[in-house]
């Protein structure tokens, strides 16, 4: 199994295979609208902007799972970071991240990153990047900001 096995749906309800990002390098990342890392998306708006046409794209999933920090609607949420932080990378449905009724992806890039015991997400803007040949290179923590990120991104590119 790999992450392009995965069928994700995107803010509109649509259906997208992970398998159209195959040979791309890929920043997935769980975000919420209220969060104090929320600012976060500038930064992310940032990397989109300088390596998108190089072959980057970030996977934005929300999720409402620590401290109700993302309680909007996917349209809500979407028309928020639109406003606020000019956002033009595409963004997914809310999920869950950890739990019971975690989405599969994230089982998946948990157990690439980060062990049994400490797989958990501990909260939003936990970031995986992901290779061109679909590798979870690497998992960065919520203080993690996308500029520290950088060098990284640019390597795999």
């Amino acid at each position: 199994m790999t992450i392009y096995d995965f069928i994700v749906r995107d803010a509109e309800g649509n259906e997208v295979a992970m398998k159209d990002y195959e040979g791309k390098v890929l920043l997935v990342v769980n975000t919420a609208t209220g969060c104090g890392f929320t600012p976060q998306y500038e930064g992310l708006q940032d990397l989109y902007e300088k390596y998108q046409a190089q072959g980057f794209e970030i996977i934005d999933f929300p999720c409402n799972q620590f401290a109700n920090q993302a309680p909007g609607t996917e349209e809500e949420i979407v028309d928020f970071c639109q406003s606020r932080y000019s956002v033009t990378f595409k963004q997914f449905e809310k999920i869950k991240v950890n739990g019971p009724d975690e989405h599969p992806i994230y089982t998946y890039l948990k157990s690439q990153q980060g062990g049994m015991l400490s797989s958990a997400i501990k909260w939003n803007f936990t970031k995986f990047l992901v290779d061109r040949n679909g590798n979870v290179v690497d998992r960065f923590g919520p203080i993690d900001t996308p500029a520290k990120i950088d060098a990284k991104i640019n390597e795999l590119l």
